[in-house]
């Protein structure tokens, strides 16, 4: 009886406050730092019992290793998240207009993952911030901040989500990213691994961070007269976030193909 009245009690406390409408954004961002928290001392422990090269890592790269756990882990779940949201949800659908004007619409679950996303933004900047320039340089904190402004305003305010969804579908490509770092700090250049990394990331980036941009730039284009009616920082961010990412986008797109054409020449030279 008392296991069953602790675990009732727990259940209530869990709906009525923790996910409860007014604490909702705040539990979301809290269990996105405490994931990160998680997800870097998993990797550390998993890395230090199972991969050989690891403990031959300085200090700082071990460092860096766990903090690429802690995004791929983001990645996955927000990609999933998005790939839902975006693709298979009708919450966002132009078929439900009795639910009110799309740029309006969100959900518990919704900005619970939007929440998860603000603590994982919160908890990167601030080890990019106190570790610079080892994890990133300037680039990255204004990446991170650009983006996490943006993911908080449309947690907070439920302007937007399905756009801030279509914009954060482009962390899939994070995962493969991640693995082409361990891949070199693992001395795995020239195995074949690498090469079909670095195909992996070409078709991913043209894929989620350029094609499916102009299909969000085409969806606002289309429901703009929904858009207008935002708030006017709700409105400013729709339009300035996602040009100044798919600027930074196109900049590493650039380099990705540099990079994945003396990969493809070196190969060819060799055979």
């Amino acid at each position: 009886m008392d296991i069953k009245s602790y675990q009732s009690h727990a259940e209530g406390f869990i709906k009525h406050y923790l996910l409860a409408d007014p604490f909702l954004p705040y539990t979301s961002v809290l269990a996105g730092i405490f994931l990160c928290k998680m997800a870097y001392d998993i990797t550390q422990s998993f890395s230090s019992i199972h991969i050989k090269s690891y403990s031959a890592l300085t200090k700082v790269k071990r460092t860096e290793w766990n903090n690429r756990g802690i995004s791929t882990l983001h990645a996955i779940f927000i990609s999933l998240m998005a790939l839902y949201f975006v693709f298979f949800s009708d919450l966002f659908s132009d078929q439900r207009s009795l639910q009110g004007l799309i740029v309006f619409r969100s959900s518990s679950i919704s900005s619970f993952g939007l929440g998860v996303s603000v603590g994982y933004f919160l908890a990167d900047l601030g080890m990019i911030i106190w570790l610079y320039p080892t994890l990133g340089g300037s680039e990255y904190i204004f990446h991170h901040c650009l983006s996490g402004v943006a993911v908080a305003y449309s947690l907070f305010s439920g302007e937007a989500q399905l756009y801030t969804y279509m914009v954060l579908l482009s962390e899939v490509t994070t995962p493969e990213i991640n693995l082409r770092w361990y891949l070199d700090i693992s001395c795995l250049k020239r195995s074949k691994a690498y090469l079909i990394n670095g195909v992996a990331i070409f078709l991913a980036w043209l894929t989620a961070r350029i094609l499916l941009f102009v299909n969000m730039f085409y969806h606002v284009y289309v429901h703009y007269d929904q858009v207008a009616m935002m708030h006017p920082f709700g409105y400013l961010l729709v339009f300035v976030v996602p040009v100044a990412l798919s600027v930074m986008n196109l900049m590493w797109f650039g380099k990705i193909v540099k990079g994945l054409m003396k990969t493809l020449e070196k190969k060819d030279n060799k055979e």
